[in-house]
């Protein structure tokens, strides 16, 4: 997306604005590198100071990351995520178990709740998902793979639930990195095709059975 000109008034504020927007857009990707000062001062038609105030607030907000002599980052989409990362910093553990509490109970709504229209979407993020995986495609997996486990938390059809799993996407996703490389060649142990048939015969305990057997066996692996 361009990014559009500011107002005078509220310079900064307007520039964060712009600047999150492209975040959130996904037209800078987490772990990408954003344009350089006077690319971005240029593009806002504002001073180098503007755009530096900017984005400091964005890196205490933990959205960017300067590194001094490398660039400035894209390191989460949402506040909340960058909180969240910065809690769960490198431990798989922390991540892991936050997961195992959203998902589990994310299942169990899932499977009272889910509409027709949440099982073709199950379905195909399902298929897309193992598709990448018989593939031998860790990055495609790791998408795929984190992409699935929204599509059953959307259907448990619990709106700040979903937020909140919005908000830690980026820890799902790295959980899910650390993970799957290992597990590649063990597409049995992985397979979440149970998941998606308890949700579909809307067995409440199986559901939450399937979503958390995998993060534990994950969490007693490591």
């Amino acid at each position: 997306m361009p990014l559009i000109t500011p107002r005078r008034a509220g310079l900064v504020e307007q520039a964060i604005d712009q600047l999150q927007a492209t975040i959130v857009s996904g037209e800078w990707p987490v772990g990408g590198r954003i344009p350089p000062e006077t690319e971005l001062a240029t593009a806002l038609d504002v001073g180098r100071n503007t755009v530096r105030e900017a984005v400091r607030a964005l890196a205490h907000a933990g959205l960017l990351e300067v590194r001094q002599g490398d660039g400035t980052f894209v390191r989460a989409t949402t506040e909340l995520s960058g909180a969240l990362r910065k809690l769960c910093g490198s431990e798989l553990r922390d991540a892991l178990e936050v997961r195992r509490v959203l998902e589990v109970d994310a299942a169990r709504l899932a499977a009272v709740r889910r509409t027709a229209d949440d099982l073709t979407a199950l379905h195909n993020a399902l298929a897309e998902r193992n598709a990448a995986v018989r593939d031998q495609d860790v990055e495609r997996a790791v998408h795929t793979d984190t992409a699935f486990h929204l599509v059953v938390v959307r259907s448990a059809h619990n709106d700040l639930l979903t937020e909140l799993y919005r908000g830690v996407a980026e820890v799902v996703a790295r959980s899910v990195a650390t993970t799957m490389p290992a597990g590649l060649d063990k597409q049995d142990e992985i397979s979440h095709d149970g998941l998606v048939e308890a949700i579909a015969a809307q067995d409440v305990e199986r559901a939450a059975r399937e979503a958390g057997d995998f993060l534990t066996r994950l969490l007693d692996e490591n």
